[in-house]
């Protein structure tokens, strides 16, 4: 017996010793953390982005945290943690003696690692040092942790440390602290917590992730209610309490709901995201920076509404039998395959973007980037590469207007043919397969016809029209090719929307712009974006295109989905179809606002039959714009600049009207001076005063004036008739020629106002005394035969 005794002693003396020694050792030669660096701690925080009016978007950072202070903390939430989490958290001094012996019995009973005894300040010591502190479960860290907690209960009070712990302690879903933790599932400040709320929150810590409310709402009840029962049963809250909130229902706030953890504008927030990534790196991640942002909720909300709603009724089969899965399709399918979604860049539904503008700013007020950003977090509407179609014409017809080619300049919708080194033939066709001869440039931009276009941009070239889009803020790779003008070449989306603030704005193209200012904790600006203006077209130059694209709206290819549709405010725009129906556009702009709209699959494959932008995107942005015109002051119409004249002209003829134009080919066109006709119609007469029809529409001798300058043509077939076709008109050029921009010589014209001169890097004119006739039909353009293999579109 005292043999027995000796060694129980004797035993009992060595693991004291042992403890002492591991205690005084363990923290030596820097192997623990220093406490005074807590003087001046900061816990990382998230930078905030807000809208155009103040609310709250989303949050940035490693770990997404706001900060409370103690104080606007409410009573019941920190009773809830303290209950639950170290309930003697007042009595002791970092280390609940206590709850070691209890963890040390079961441990032993177990013969492993059964129970732990973290105090609320050991938790702390092991969120603040996480390098230092591992959460391997060994005794040595254990007495790491504890030593490290004793020093911080001698420096500070009670109080600090809860309050530490409670804006420190991870609580699932991204969430770190009990600010940022209710915002994320509940959708409100802590401060306004309930019971029920605060024990939800205080059950997360034994498991983030298995008392998940948003994934295991079942499990998180059943925790919220013991969390409930423990503070029932230590007082700190009346038994009717208690069972008023084990009795309350779990209210969640919805995905998309400020701060409930499902961003709003989730494709628009990483493009920021990225902005300020490169301006700021770690700091935007750490310092809980302030973002204040362009973006508007209600107009973020119509976007998202009319191009999801559009899109569905494609699929539906509103316009004709849609002939790929649909997007419940896909989602069902990976829900029954126990998928996750992939957020892969490519996928294989019907997707889009929405992009919306203020011109005035560049200011993005609404991005959508694609139909589910959990699913595809590639931005269709800023990485993105597509070909625009038709969209692109404006450019285009832009270049002719500075080059001297008002509205009624007369083009020859007729067939062409242009060889190539290949053997090859490119034939250009327009989407009817049909031929309307003869027709003023006006005609030919609100009808979208292809061989009008291509003829106005072969007569300028390829050089003028290159850097006129350059001017229009296209950055892509642009080859010169005649399929250009028809747009082939693929673009970013945003910077074709972004394009048509120069129409909107009459002249000035403004660069997209989604930061307006960005302060740092103390309100200090950090960083302040300015607004960038682009002279890009003079006002009357501009104000022609708007007047030319609002006939788009109110007699051509957007007719049937925007004006015949009910939107009759002061707007414009044009549509786009690729060749192949593999993308739709749609964009318009009012005095206000320019909305762009692309729809189309991520892997190249006709979208339907006849897929056409007029029908298929135009709806979008008329659902879209019908809502915000509701809600907002209708948009003015563009005012008319000074120093346009008016004149009289047969539109079949481009010419002044004479005494025998019957009324109904008699119309007003504005002209920059100097580009206004001279000539009176010479085909209407006392003898002949049919109504002239530009189909038919021939005169004796060449139908066209002077032959515009040789340009490369593209190989890429844009649609085609047989070689040979009658009436084709084939263009052989030398695939040396130079290219250069065009000059019709004409008698000697008064420079109109507000146009640079030659060689202007403004506009890019040609001096006055070299623009074409006008009243003159345009010749049958040449061009320059390139090798074959012209890019057609890049995908992600």
């Amino acid at each position: 017996m005292r043999a027995t005794m000796l060694a129980l002693v004797g035993l009992t003396a060595f693991a004291l010793g042992f403890m002492t020694a591991a205690w005084t050792l363990v923290c030596d030669a820097g192997r623990c953390p220093s406490i005074d660096v807590l003087d001046a701690y900061q816990p990382r925080q998230t930078s905030k982005l807000y809208a155009a009016d103040g609310s709250f978007i989303a949050e940035l950072g490693l770990e997404r945290r706001t900060l409370l202070t103690l104080n606007d903390i409410p009573k019941s939430v920190r009773d809830a943690f303290v209950t639950t989490e170290d309930k003697r958290f007042f009595r002791h001094h970092g280390i609940d003696w206590v709850r070691v012996a209890g963890a040390a019995g079961r441990n032993l009973a177990s013969r492993g690692y059964a129970q732990g005894f973290s105090t609320i300040t050991m938790q702390l010591a092991r969120n603040l040092f996480p390098e230092t502190l591992t959460r391997e479960k060994t005794l040595i860290r254990k007495l790491k942790e504890a030593k490290v907690a004793r020093a911080i209960e001698d420096k500070y009070s009670k109080d600090h440390i809860l309050e530490l712990y409670l804006n420190q302690i991870y609580l699932g879903n991204g969430a770190y602290g009990v600010e940022t933790a209710s915002q994320q599932y509940f959708g409100k400040s802590a401060r306004d917590l309930n019971l029920a709320e605060a024990a939800t929150l205080a059950a997360l810590p034994k498991g983030p992730e298995r008392y998940n409310p948003r994934r295991y709402p079942e499990r998180a009840v059943t925790r919220r209610n013991t969390v409930i029962e423990l503070m029932r049963r230590a007082a700190v809250v009346s038994d009717s309490e208690a069972s008023l909130a084990r009795a309350y229902p779990l209210d969640l706030a919805h995905k998309g709901q400020p701060g409930s953890g499902g961003e709003q504008a989730p494709y628009f927030v990483e493009w920021v995201r990225q902005q300020l990534d490169a301006q700021f790196g770690r700091q935007l991640y750490e310092q809980g920076l302030k973002v204040y942002t362009t973006l508007d909720p209600d107009l973020q909300g119509a976007a998202e509404r009319s191009l999801e709603q559009q899109l569905r009724a494609i699929e539906g089969g509103k316009y004709g039998k849609f002939p790929h899965p649909t997007f419940e399709d896909y989602l069902a399918k990976n829900a029954s395959a126990g998928g996750d979604q992939n957020g892969a860049a490519t996928s294989p539904y019907l997707q889009g973007c929405f992009i919306v503008l203020d011109p005035r700013t560049g200011a993005v007020r609404a991005m959508v980037g694609g139909r589910d950003f959990d699913d595809s977090k590639f931005n269709r509407a800023t990485q993105a590469l597509r070909q625009p179609g038709s969209t692109f014409k404006p450019i285009v017809y832009a270049d002719a207007i500075q080059n001297g080619r008002p509205p009624s300049y007369m083009v020859d919708d007729s067939p062409l043919e242009v060889p190539q080194p290949d053997g090859s033939t490119w034939t250009p066709q327009n989407y009817d397969l049909t031929f309307q001869g003869l027709m003023t440039m006006r005609r030919g931009l609100y009808l979208s016809r292809n061989l009008v276009a291509i003829r106005v941009g072969m007569e300028l070239g390829p050089e003028s029209v290159i850097d006129e889009a350059r001017r229009f803020g296209i950055t892509t790779p642009i080859h010169p090719y005649p399929s250009i003008y028809i747009g082939s070449e693929s673009v970013y989306p945003l910077e074709l929307v972004a394009a048509y603030t120069a129409f909107a704005n009459l002249g000035q193209r403004t660069t997209p712009m989604a930061i307006t200012r960005v302060e740092n904790a103390k309100g200090e600006v950090l960083w302040e974006p300015p607004v960038t203006v682009t002279p890009v077209l003079s006002p009357q130059e501009a104000w022609e295109m708007v007047d030319m694209m609002k006939d788009v709206v109110q007699h051509g290819s957007a007719f049937g989905s925007v004006w015949s549709a009910g939107f009759h405010y002061p707007a414009a725009g044009k549509t786009g179809t690729t060749n192949d129906g593999n993308d739709v556009w749609y964009i318009g702009y009012t005095a206000d606002l320019v909305a762009g709209v692309w729809m189309g699959m991520d892997r190249p494959v006709k979208i339907m039959r006849d897929a056409q932008g007029g029908r298929l995107a135009a709806p979008a942005w008329t659902s879209f714009m019908t809502e915000v015109y509701r809600r907002k002051p209708a948009p003015p119409d563009w005012p008319r600049p000074d120093g346009l004249i008016a004149r009289e002209i047969d539109r079949t003829t481009g010419m002044l009207r004479n005494a025998y134009c019957p009324a109904a080919v008699v119309t007003t066109e504005w002209y920059i001076p100097g580009t206004e006709p001279t000539q009176e119609c010479d085909v209407h007469s006392a003898t002949d005063t049919m109504v002239g029809d530009s189909m038919h529409f021939e005169r004796p001798g060449p139908p066209n004036g002077p032959v515009g300058t040789p340009t490369a043509v593209s190989p890429q077939p844009m649609g085609g008739s047989p070689p040979g076709a009658a009436g084709v008109t084939q263009i052989i050029v030398p695939a040396a020629q130079p290219v250069s921009r065009a000059a019709v010589p004409v008698a000697a014209a008064p420079a109109h106002p507000g146009v640079a001169g030659a060689g202007s890097p403004l506009t890019g004119n040609v001096p006055p005394t070299t623009r074409p006739a006008t009243g003159v039909r345009v010749a049958p353009p040449g061009g320059a035969a390139v090798p074959p293999g012209a890019p057609t579109r890049a995908r992600p």
